[in-house]
């Protein structure tokens, strides 16, 4: 961490209990949203709404005062720095317990935390109301055969593990309840239908989260809707229904859209076909969102499942990521990942794709300087407790394979990293939005066709855990909210490729072997 500049106030520090050290500062404003950084480093990882930059700050709790108290004079410091100004700036928005969402300048942020400072009756640290200023991180969107290679399909057949009874959250884009894949019920049944939100509205100043489920049902961008497809739901079983689209690259390694037609006695279904899925709509139409929205995400779940006391959410899917500024906090401790480790604690399994950054060089086409990179796990990933996965073969991982796009541990600050490797290497799911537009194989006037077409990546590899674990809960219910456990015992039970486990984690995911060891 480095020390605060002239325009980046720190914290009165206290000497380390019983030494003459001379007591370490803490930079309360992060110099990411300063001008130590460069305007092209900021623009390029923070979220900027109205020319303004996003900023999560986080609110100082150790007083041991309710956090309404603290938020409430937290808006007290906000409206006296800024009560003169001709142009103020919006209102903060809660984002969590511990975090609010504002949208401020560089010199504004500065502004904030002298005020706060500056309080009559602040005697710091302890009365101040900022712990911490916060950027609000850029985010991105990171089975038919899948299916056996998981040994998803012999766990059906064997041990009934369906899904049933089991809800999973995907936040993602949103999920098109339309799609013939999950017309049994997966969106629609009681359990879940009044538990879709749509959060986008917090990506503009003064945003909302409205009570009304549909718009967290309809995808536009359509990785939501590959997404929640990986986990549940299933094709229609009349083959004339489907249409399929598989990529066959070119020589100048653009896509060519060519149909597919499933062999004989497959079928086209999640890992947990009768799990029942939450909607919770995070990427805006260019597939892009905040942190702070995501953070109001987990919130949510917590909300839902009055934090652990009843859970209604049993697991989340994040197939999603955002590269992050490793001067600001050591691995697996920025408010992303703190907040998705308070979720697991709660117990709730959280999986999370490994990110697509594990090779650098030239990586399509003809290359002759692409390498593998270390230490790529995007945050979330990073979260000690939430399951991280890599991406392999879809069907032949022995001989394949890590994907050598899979982001590659370990963790800056020295963890095992990915967690479990699954398929994500152009893997089939259930097409809408983008994923269907200019593409040939799929266009059809015909009602009722549902639509499916391959998408690669650990976006897709996470969901494959994801549905897993749902499959498993269904028939092994005594390890609901038992999170930690539930890790455990897929890591240990997973098969290895022999291959390195900075790349492979604990190796990969095996279903079957999970629940005959139970």
């Amino acid at each position: 961490m480095t020390s605060p500049g002239s325009d980046q106030p720190a914290e009165a520090a206290q000497p380390a209990a019983g030494t003459n050290q001379p007591p370490v500062q803490r930079p309360v404003v992060s110099s990411l949203l300063t001008t130590a950084v460069d305007d092209a480093t900021r623009e390029k990882l923070v979220y900027t709404i109205d020319d303004r930059q996003a900023v999560l700050v986080e609110l100082s709790l150790s007083t041991g005062a309710p956090t309404a108290d603290i938020r409430d004079q937290f808006r007290d410091v906000f409206h006296a720095a800024f009560a003169q100004d001709p142009q103020q700036p919006p209102a903060p928005i809660p984002i969590s317990a511990n975090y609010m969402r504002c949208l401020l300048t560089p010199d504004e942020v500065t502004k904030l935390a002298d005020q706060d400072t500056a309080r009559p009756t602040a005697t710091p640290p302890l009365s101040r109301t900022i712990y911490r200023i916060w950027p609000d991180y850029v985010m991105r969107a990171h089975i038919d055969r899948s299916a056996t290679t998981i040994k998803a399909d012999a766990a059906t057949r064997t041990y009934g593990t369906a899904g049933i009874g089991v809800v999973w959250a995907v936040i993602d884009s949103g999920i098109d309840k339309d799609h013939p894949h999950f017309a049994g019920g997966t969106l629609t049944d009681d359990s879940v239908a009044h538990l879709h939100r749509d959060l986008t509205g917090l990506l503009s100043a003064g945003g909302t989260v409205p009570d009304d489920p549909s718009t967290a049902l309809t995808d536009p961008v359509g990785h939501g809707t590959h997404v929640a497809g990986i986990i549940a739901g299933a094709a229609p079983t009349d083959p004339s229904k489907v249409l399929i689209a598989a990529n066959q690259p070119t020589s100048g390694d653009l896509p060519s859209w060519v149909s597919r037609t499933l062999d004989p006695g497959r079928t086209l279904s999640g890992m947990a076909p009768k799990a029942h899925l939450v909607s919770l709509k995070v990427l805006d139409a260019n597939g892009i969102t905040a942190s702070s929205v995501v953070i109001a995400a987990l919130a949510q779940v917590r909300t839902f499942n009055s934090d652990g006391r009843q859970i209604l959410i049993h697991g989340v899917n994040l197939s999603i990521g955002c590269e992050w500024y490793p001067d600001e906090f050591a691995a697996g401790q920025s408010p992303l990942c703190r907040e998705l480790d308070q979720l697991v604690g709660t117990g709730v399994v959280a999986v999370v794709s490994a990110g697509n950054d594990g090779a650098a060089g030239t990586i399509t086409g003809g290359s002759s300087d692409v390498h593998g990179r270390l230490s790529t796990i995007t945050d979330p990933g990073n979260s000690l407790h939430a399951i991280t996965v890599g991406s392999t073969h879809r069907y032949m991982p022995h001989t394949y394979g890590v994907t050598y796009t899979s982001s590659k541990g370990p963790t800056l600050d020295g963890r095992l990293k990915p967690d479990l490797i699954a398929p994500g290497e152009r893997i089939t799911s259930a097409a809408t939005g983008a994923l269907v537009e200019g593409v040939t194989p799929l266009q059809s006037t015909e009602e009722g066709v549902a639509r499916y077409i391959e998408d690669s990546g650990t976006s897709m590899a996470a969901p494959h855990v994801s549905g897993a674990i749902a499959a498993f809960l269904s028939v092994r219910d005594e390890y609901i909210g038992q999170p930690d456990e539930v890790k455990q015992l897929f890591m240990s039970n997973a098969t290895t490729l022999g291959r390195h486990e900075f790349f492979q984690g604990a190796g990969l995911v095996d279903l079957m072997r999970v629940l005959s060891n139970v």
